[in-house]
This record gives C-alpha cells, structure tokens and sequence, in this order.
C-alpha cells in the first residue's frame, strides 16, 4: 500500500463521519479530539509504518495502543479492515484480529467479533461490504456475513448470513430483504 492509498483510506474513515470533504486544518482538529477518528487514524497509521518506518511505527503503535485502553477499543491494527470504517460510539468494541472486516462497515459500541477455537466453525468471521452492526451484537466464529446485511443490536451470529439480509435475535433469525441497511449505512464511499 501507498502513502497516498493510506492517506486516502483515513480520509474515507473520516468521510463516514461527516459526509464531506474538509481542509487539512479542519481534519486534524477533528484526529485529535474525536476519539472514534483518532482510533482509526492511530490503527491503519500504526499498520501502514509497521514494515516502512520503525520509527513512526513504534510511535503510532504507542499512540493506537493509549487509544486501545482510553477508549475501549480492543481492535488490534493487524485486523484487516476494509475502506471507510466507521465506529458509532466508543466503549467495549472487541474484534479479534483474524477478523476481516469489508468497506463501508458500522460498528455500535458494546460489538463482539470474535473467534471461537473448537468444533467446524473453529475460526473468526468474514464480515462483507455496507454491513451494519448494531450495539451489543456478538458475531463469533469461521462464518461469513455478506453484503448488505444489518445486524440488529443484541443478536448473537454464529452461522453464515447471506448478502441482503435482516439478522435478529438469539439464535440469528435470518430476513432476506432488499436494501437492508438503506438509511443506517450514513455517508458510503463508492468502492
């Protein structure tokens, strides 16, 4: 990955925040004192430098390790994470760093992604493209979750969600619906 591809993707994250396009100056104000945008700024920042620069690694690593426990976000920077990621309120978000995440993915606070070690779905999830996942939601195991899929908060997945579905509930009941997170997914960026 390029500087200029890493610089772009932070400037998508901070896309999914605001909706526009901002100067240098407004965009820094917003990296040090919003704690959502300086968690994915430290996170793909620490991933970025890790084979580049020790230097800056080792600094950014430092600062997205603080951010790690000041705010709750257990999400380690080897987690491949797609384009525009979003987290809607910090506190208790815990993904493992097996997990692959796609672009466009909302995340609520109190959100488990997690691996689980035994039986056949030993493993973590694959989480697809314009995925919504709602507070409280624990999403364990080798599964996939497709495009289009809203997570309602307080579901527990264990099992594979096909593309344009609703999911609810303990155990996972499954919704086909087109255009499932029309209108939760707030400022998309075009892939």
């Amino acid at each position: 990955m390029s500087k200029k591809e890493i610089k772009q993707y932070i400037l998508e994250d901070f896309y999914r925040y605001y909706g526009k396009q901002t100067n240098k100056k407004t965009y820094l104000r917003y990296a040090y004192t919003y704690p959502n945008i300086a968690f994915t700024r430290n996170l793909r920042l620490a991933k970025y430098y890790q084979d580049k620069n020790i230097l800056k690694y080792i600094w950014y690593k430092l600062r997205h390790r603080k951010l790690f426990y000041k705010y709750s976000f257990q999400i380690p920077f080897e987690t491949n994470i797609g384009r525009g990621f979003y987290l809607a309120h910090f506190g208790n978000i815990i993904i493992n760093q097996s997990s692959i995440i796609g672009n466009n993915v909302s995340i609520a606070q109190g959100v488990t992604i997690g691996k689980t070690n035994r039986g056949k779905k030993a493993g973590c999830p694959r989480i697809g493209d314009n995925v919504w996942i709602g507070a409280n939601a624990v999403i364990v195991g080798n599964i996939t979750i497709g495009n289009n899929v809203l997570i309602a908060p307080l579901s527990y997945v264990n099992v594979d969600i096909p593309s344009n579905s609703i999911v609810i509930g303990n155990p996972a009941k499954i919704i086909p619906k087109e255009n499932a997170t029309q209108g939760y997914i707030e400022n998309a960026i075009n892939i």
